[in-house]
């Protein structure tokens, strides 16, 4: 069965790890499926709605590598939502409310003392036309709300099974503000009945409005809905907080500025929430491979950023020189060769850290220790050119039976003098990198 999905970010902010994942479940829904992605910009908020945010959702979207096969404005669509809007007021089912955001205030106050569900009243289904002649006199400008009908609201869910609501007990929705513009949940149906998608996966915080947006697009297309719903559980903290800025909110901008890779957050997100475990994978491929929107549970999944970190080693530790050495020219390293790059990936958290290993290897640095003696006796006993595989293993044991060091003490000695750390790569490896001339350097300057 062909599928359309689609994601529908607003332009009023910065993309963060939590759209990100709602992005990826459509696309690798609409992938697996052989379906496709539409990418859609809500920006009907013409106040908040900004061009560097929309500019920046491109280029997130690009990064992580979500391409869309579609993409519309919402803001070019404006005459289309009228038109739905006056489709809905012919029905019957969109009507003129006058109340101040103070009276529903506290209406909602008096319903909520009085044990009574918030819902609003439909007082403004009772207006005469004089009435709101007379609110019009005054300069009133009415919001529009959908009249719901009442009986069950019901949809197999993708995720949670059987849902049902009562349509009796739910508010009718506003669905034009009083300065005219279209609320989201009209927008969106509209755009959803139009472009023909099939399958809208969305956080559970969405719910409720799906029963609405269920009722509303019926009466509009004059048949049953037929689109499928999943609403995935919504991701907390490492502690089943709700996610903080750092945590859940940080945007996918900050990121790729620290060094995330675009693979560690898809490897993470895809699985997270899911019955299988979480693994590193180094191209959407394999992500498209095993998907299963049946494998999402009901359950809270847990977000930690640690996590996310540790993925992007793993990431780094198995990524092949052909698909780094694009980044590492980014990162103003052209001359970084693929012996190299085997050599320190291991030991590299983030991309960045390639920078580093460099400045180790041929920069200009000393690394003072105070085992002097040790140190002449290393360069002493320094193997001549050339240099192979088997040059370390030669060179301790020569300082073995001079010193009477072994194993670790012998090596982190070494490794001090060479590269100031006590962790990194093996060292019968690092010294062909740093070749004969600059070990013997380094070690002349850890004597000072």
């Amino acid at each position: 069965m062909s599928c359309k999905l689609r994601f529908a970010p607003s332009p009023t902010g910065y993309l963060h790890l939590g759209n990100a994942r709602t992005a990826l479940i459509n696309w690798l829904y609409a992938r697996a499926h052989g379906g496709e992605f539409v990418l859609r910009m809500d920006d009907t908020d013409l106040e908040r709605s900004k061009d560097e945010y929309a500019q920046s959702i491109f280029e997130d979207m690009a990064w992580l590598g979500l391409n869309h096969d579609h993409f519309f404005k919402q803001s070019d669509r404006l005459k289309r939502y009228e038109g739905a809007a006056e489709e809905l007021k012919s029905m019957g089912r969109l009507y003129p409310c006058y109340e101040t955001s103070e009276e529903l205030d506290l209406q909602r106050k008096i319903q909520l003392s009085s044990n009574r569900p918030p819902i609003y009243n439909r007082a403004a289904l009772k207006l005469t036309d004089a009435e709101k002649e007379k609110y019009d006199a005054e300069g009133r400008q009415p919001h529009w709300r959908f009249k719901l009908d009442p009986g069950v609201v019901e949809w197999n869910d993708m995720v949670r099974g059987i849902v049902r609501y009562e349509g009796q007990h739910l508010s009718d929705p506003v669905l034009i503000r009083e300065c005219g513009s279209p609320v989201y949940t009209l927008a969106s149906v509209v755009d959803d009945k139009d472009t023909g998608i099939t399958h809208i996966l969305r956080g559970e915080d969405h719910v409720t409005n799906t029963a609405v947006q269920i009722q509303l697009l019926e009466a509009l297309s004059g048949k049953p809905c037929t689109i499928q719903f999943g609403h995935t559980a919504l991701v907390s903290g490492a502690q089943g907080e709700g996610l903080s800025k750092r945590e859940g909110s940080q945007s996918l901008r900050e990121l790729r500025f620290e060094g995330m890779e675009p693979m560690a957050i898809n490897s993470l997100l895809a699985r997270l929430g899911t019955s299988d475990a979480v693994e590193p994978s180094i191209d959407l491929r394999g992500l498209v491979e095993t998907f299963d929107i049946q494998k999402f549970g009901r359950s809270t999944p847990k977000l930690d950023p640690q996590e996310l970190w540790q993925m992007n080693a793993k990431i780094l530790h198995m990524m092949p020189y052909d698909v780094i050495e694009k980044e590492l020219k980014t990162l103003g390293l052209p001359e970084i060769t693929p012996p190299f790059w085997s050599v320190i990936q291991g030991n590299c958290e983030k991309l960045q850290d390639v920078k580093s290993w460099w400045e180790i290897c041929y920069g200009n640095i000393s690394n003072s220790v105070e085992e002097v003696e040790f140190i002449d006796i290393a360069l002493g006993l320094l193997p001549e050119d050339p240099w192979d595989n088997s040059t370390f293993q030669e060179w301790a044991g020569l300082l073995k039976g001079e010193t009477g060091l072994k194993g670790k003490a012998l090596f982190m000695l070494l490794r001090k003098a060479l590269t100031g750390l006590d962790h990194g790569p093996e060292l019968k490896d690092l010294i062909l990198l740093m070749g004969r001339l600059k070990v013997s350097q380094r070690l002349k300057t850890a004597k000072n």
